[in-house]
């Protein structure tokens, strides 16, 4: 079938359409009733069936007789480094790793863990994270992952709001040469937080010598604890049960909870596998990220698992793991067939091996095709990844609040030619609008509000925990019937999806309103240009006016001036005078959170003098002081 043809049929018939995907899952009660809305007004779908997230993940495939296939490849160039040695792998099989969540699942029972606790998950990339993650989906427990190494009080904020009985986590986590420590870390939240947990259950990274202090009677040690523990069977739910909560920024400080379920969750993403990736039961799937962010629950150990795909867990980074080629190695090494990571990734693969030449020392023939997120994809990082693999570069556009693809390049179905800086069509399920300030819906090719029509497809998020009138004010208010994804975009002639960034990322000059995502294209084509972000300064004539700031590419040697000229000609060219590109600056590093994406709205802010927090995703908050001293000096502001 063509793409438009499964879309169609969605659109025509959207309740048989997923049932028929409910269908390729394993239910212990097969949903009768499909989608309905709950008492808040939400879309919940499969509302009488019944599963087990880790029983489709695991326990089914070995029942199928493929218990001995490789399920899990974790590969840490991280701790390699740190023990002075090649990157550490481990493979476990599928009835390996089930044992192993078996086991995990029943060191949690014996704690008096059950269906609908809370369990909060703090760890490194280690396959005890991915294996905690689903001991908690086998006994019916909503876990919620926080990234290792966030901030104590971030920390305290989530345990305040999801009041876990127990939390996991680990001794310490690397970054790149560092080894942090996490207990410390984890005791001054739990110091902070009100809500007292009943154990805190540590696991010892015993090879990099770093010991958990321990506190008698609250913290118990992995090792010991699973060795007591014995394997436990998968627990039933509802499909509408919560599997997990995910925070994630809000415009009030305060971060929401978004609670995705059991059922149209494993049925989505399922779906996803197939049509948005291609993926089949056998093949490697890699998604270089972390499970701290939704990228790793959907695609590190979700829906590859469920899919019967390999899934690979990396610690390491994209380039000083140990060099820009790490990513090279891994597919090579590991036979991987479809790449997922954020374009931020290949901006520093690209700046550091601007020629690719560290590819040439690896067979990545089982690379079929790279799929990016996370952030819009600049053409500039498309057209160079494009060239130096000869693969096809597919932007995807999706959201925590999603948990899967809005829009995407249906590769499983009819692969459509690329556009450069387009995410291509809605997947089945999203009926994407774009919309005017008034509600009106915008003409091709102008710019609005990217929102989807109601009903949400499945895995959409169910609510905002604990707090169901927060969920309808950020995302259901504005347009009555639709969700309100908080980006602008357009369509063009043929449908295809251009999102331009959040809508308080439009840059109004004298009434103009401009496009950032536009601009930092043209900036990043630059030769000199390795990375970019252009925000808006304030301006007393204009309103506001934009400014760009600029990573250079390693050995590029061109003056700030120089830049500017060079740069501004090449705005007017393309938008007109009336962008008005005030200044350029050059910088070191650009502020970003962990997952990758530049901190546009904190640059803005400072620029603008106001008041900021410092956000709890942020990767470095030094670079923040770098950039405030820069601000300082080197901005014009009128």
């Amino acid at each position: 079938m063509t793409y438009r043809e499964v879309y169609g049929g969605w659109l025509e018939h959207p309740q048989a359409f997923w049932q028929t995907q409910a269908k390729s899952l394993a239910w212990y009660k097969f949903p009768t009733i499909t989608q309905q809305a709950d008492e808040h007004g939400a879309d919940r779908w499969f509302t009488d069936g019944e599963l087990n997230t880790c029983y489709l993940a695991l326990d089914y495939h070995i029942e199928q007789g493929r218990g001995d296939d490789t399920a899990l490849i974790y590969d840490s160039p991280a701790l390699g480094m740190q023990l002075g040695r090649n990157p550490v792998i481990k493979r476990y099989s599928f009835k390996e790793l089930r044992d192993e969540v078996a086991k995990t699942a029943g060191m949690l029972a014996n704690l008096g863990v059950q269906k609908g606790d809370r369990v909060i998950i703090y760890m490194p990339m280690i396959p005890e994270a991915a294996i905690a993650m689903l001991a908690c989906a086998r006994l019916g427990v909503i876990h919620s992952v926080v990234f290792g190494g966030f901030a104590s009080h971030e920390l305290a904020v989530r345990i305040e709001d999801a009041e876990p009985k127990v939390i996991l986590s680990a001794s310490c986590g690397i970054e790149l040469s560092k080894v942090i420590p996490y207990k410390p870390l984890l005791d001054a939240a739990l110091e902070e937080s009100s809500h007292k947990v009943e154990h805190c259950i540590i696991f010892q990274r015993s090879e990099l010598k770093v010991k958990a202090e321990m506190q008698a009677g609250r913290d118990l040690d992995w090792q010991s604890e699973l060795a007591k523990a014995q394997p436990v069977g998968c627990t039933p739910v509802k499909a509408t049960d919560p599997l997990y909560i995910l925070y994630t920024s809000g415009t009030t400080g305060k971060p929401k909870g978004i609670v995705r379920d059991n059922g149209g969750h494993a049925v989505a993403l399922r779906y996803s596998m197939e049509i948005v990736y291609g993926m089949k039961p056998g093949e490697v799937f890699w998604a270089a990220s972390d499970v701290g962010w939704v990228v790793g629950h959907s695609y590190i150990v979700y829906a590859p698992l469920i899919s019967g795909c390999t899934t690979v867990l990396y610690e390491g980074k994209p380039v000083k793991s140990p060099d820009a080629g790490a990513f090279w190695r891994v597919i090579a090494e590991h036979k991987v067939r479809a790449l997922f990571t954020a374009p931020t990734a290949f901006r520093a693969v690209k700046k550091e091996d601007p020629e690719a030449t560290l590819l040439k020392n690896h067979d990545i023939s089982s690379l079929k095709c790279i799929f990016m997120a996370g952030e819009r994809l600049d053409p500039p990082t498309y057209e160079w990844l494009s060239q130096v693999t000869a693969l096809p570069v597919y932007d995807h556009w999706w959201q925590t609040e999603t948990g899967w693809a809005i829009c995407a390049n249906p590769v499983g179905v009819e692969p459509a030619k690329i556009k450069a800086g387009s995410a291509t069509y809605p997947m089945p399920g999203f009926d994407v609008r774009i919309l005017r300030e008034d509600g009106s819906e915008a003409e091709v090719n102008e710019q609005g509000y990217v929102t989807v029509k109601r009903p949400l497809p499945p895995s959409c998020l169910a609510t905002v925990w604990r707090n169901p009138e927060r969920f309808y004010d950020s995302y259901m208010s504005q347009f009555p019937g639709y969700y309100l994804t908080g980006d602008g975009g357009y369509k063009d002639e043929e449908g295809y999806l251009f999102v331009m960034g959040r809508v308080d990322d439009v840059i109004n000059v004298a009434g103009h309103r401009l496009s950032t995502g536009e601009m930092e294209e043209i900036v990043g084509a630059h030769q000199a240009v390795a990375e970019c972000a252009v925000i808006a300064v304030p301006d007393n004539l204009k309103g506001h006016v934009p400014v760009g700031l600029v990573v250079l590419k390693d050995g590029a040697a061109i003056a700030e001036d120089a830049l500017h000229t060079e740069l501004n000609q090449m705005i007017r060219k393309t938008i007109g005078p009336i962008a008005c590109y005030q200044q350029t600056l050059i910088v070191q590093r650009l502020p970003k959170t962990r997952s990758g994406k530049i901190l546009r709205r904190t640059l803005r802010q400072m620029s603008a003098k106001e008041t900021y927090a410092v956000p709890s995703t942020i990767d470095d908050p030094l670079i923040l002081t770098e950039i405030a001293e820069v601000m300082e000096t080197r901005l014009s502001l009128s």
